[in-house]
């Protein structure tokens, strides 16, 4: 399958969320992590963009590269293979940014690419137990059953424990 540029996705997304029907409640932008598919709900995603400089900053989690300024905006970045303990992989052309809208602060997630926006109604949508440990939640809010396989539908606002990344506040001076 080939993969779609950053512009057909942030156009595909643009038409999603200009329909003012339910459907975007059953809406997700899935992307590959390793030989998994991963899906987030596509009301929470703003935009793609391609990978762009990164500037680090101190004492965050590992997961965290840094930030980006995006049109003035500063954005923290998640390496998404980072977050789920898997093996670093050196960022190339098909790596973009994955731009989240969660507790009314952006963050980005740097993932190896980008599928499409599937519609995947919730009785397709297995819930899972909870695996995590104690009563935070888990990050996977169900397992999508699509034809030949399954997408990992994961619960964007627990991605980010927003404790751990709080970035310095600066005052003007």
């Amino acid at each position: 399958m080939a993969q779609p540029s950053i512009d057909d996705m942030t156009h595909q997304l643009t038409q999603h969320h200009m329909q003012q029907s339910e459907k975007i409640e059953t809406m997700y932008l899935t992307f590959p992590v390793e030989a998994e598919l991963y899906g987030v709900a596509i009301a929470k995603v703003t935009e793609i963009v391609g990978l762009q400089r990164i500037m680090s900053v101190p004492d965050v989690p590992a997961y965290i590269k840094g930030v980006i300024n995006l049109r003035g905006k500063v954005i923290p970045l998640m390496d998404i293979r980072l977050r789920f303990g898997l093996p670093e992989k050196d960022y190339d052309d098909r790596t973009v940014v994955i731009v989240l809208q969660i507790a009314d602060a952006p963050i980005g997630l740097i993932v190896d690419g980008v599928n499409e926006v599937l519609d995947i109604p919730d009785d397709q949508i297995d819930r899972p137990r909870s695996y995590a440990p104690g009563d935070g939640g888990s990050l996977v809010k169900g397992l999508a059953r699509l034809d030949d396989r399954v997408a990992i539908i994961l619960e964007a606002d627990l991605l980010v424990d927003t404790s751990e990344i709080t970035l310095p506040q600066v005052e003007n001076v």
